[in-house]
């Protein structure tokens, strides 16, 4: 049975937030809110959280998932970036984007495409996952709370209750906060690439 927090979307409740770190530390699945909709993400080096995420959205090794982090001082750890991507970059975050990149030894091979060895990386622009990422010190590993067979993501916290509270530790209530995925952009060729339009302007990736 999930644990159900409701954190104000402005001025997060510190306690809670620690709260949730510590699930996230040892060993939880956690769903939150985000600048674009619902997500569900682990602590980076779980592998058993990570499979647990994909049995509940039934994904396959091909799956590109999402390194959640707080700035792009966290990116340059974790993936291979130039100085014309770090302009776009630093252009388009905080937002509601997912930059795939080709990753660093840092990630670790299982997140990792397996013949691309690419990764998505993301800074949104929400004070839960700001401060959720400020007491943990590291990427959330995530991704979109989509389920098998649908192709848009949860947005009702008291549905995502209803639907998967014996698959989650935590559910996160953080109110509204959008009906559309990410808008998800490749910077691994010559140019970048727009792989999904979603709630980022897709315009300059055109």
């Amino acid at each position: 049975m999930s644990q159900f927090f409701q954190i104000h979307p402005e001025t997060p409740q510190l306690r809670l937030i620690k709260q949730a770190v510590d699930i996230l530390r040892n060993g939880g699945v956690v769903v939150y809110p985000t600048d674009s909709a619902y997500a569900i993400g682990c602590q980076l080096e779980d592998k058993q959280a990570t499979d647990r995420i994909k049995r509940i959205r039934q994904l396959d090794d091909k799956h590109n998932f999402t390194l959640v982090c707080r700035d792009l001082s966290d990116i340059g750890q974790y993936a291979k970036v130039d100085n014309t991507q770090y302009r776009l970059l630093k252009t388009y975050t905080p937002g509601p984007y997912t930059f795939i990149l080709d990753a660093t030894s840092e990630v670790p091979r299982r997140l990792l495409h397996p013949k691309r060895r690419t990764i998505g990386l993301r800074v949104p622009d929400n004070p839960i996952v700001q401060a959720l990422l400020a007491e943990l010190g590291e990427p959330i590993m995530s991704s979109t709370l989509i389920l098998p067979g649908e192709t848009d993501p949860m947005t009702d916290p008291y549905d995502i209750r209803e639907t998967l509270e014996h698959e989650l530790d935590l559910i996160i209530d953080g109110g509204f906060c959008g009906l559309e995925a990410t808008t998800v952009v490749n910077f691994c060729g010559e140019v970048p690439e727009l792989v999904r339009e979603g709630k980022g302007d897709p315009t300059p990736f055109r």
